[in-house]
């Protein structure tokens, strides 16, 4: 019961499908090892944790804009 109500509210369901396609098949992990993986071992594995290069933000949208009024 506790399942269907979280749904309810708006939880997503746990994407195993990409998360099994992703360990099996992109990153050819046996099975035995991909399942044995914590979840911060995945996400480390499947570049999860490399750096992010910060997101253009509205006012370097707009200096850009002007900068460049193509």
């Amino acid at each position: 019961m506790r399942a269907a109500a979280d749904r309810k509210a708006g939880a997503e369901p746990f994407p195993w499908e990409t998360v099994m396609h992703v360990g099996l098949c992109l990153l050819r992990l046996p099975p035995e090892v991909f399942w044995r993986l914590t979840p911060a071992e995945f996400s480390a594995m499947a570049g999860g944790m490399r750096p992010r290069s910060p997101e253009i933000r509205r006012d370097g949208l707009e200096a850009l804009m002007r900068r460049f009024p193509d």
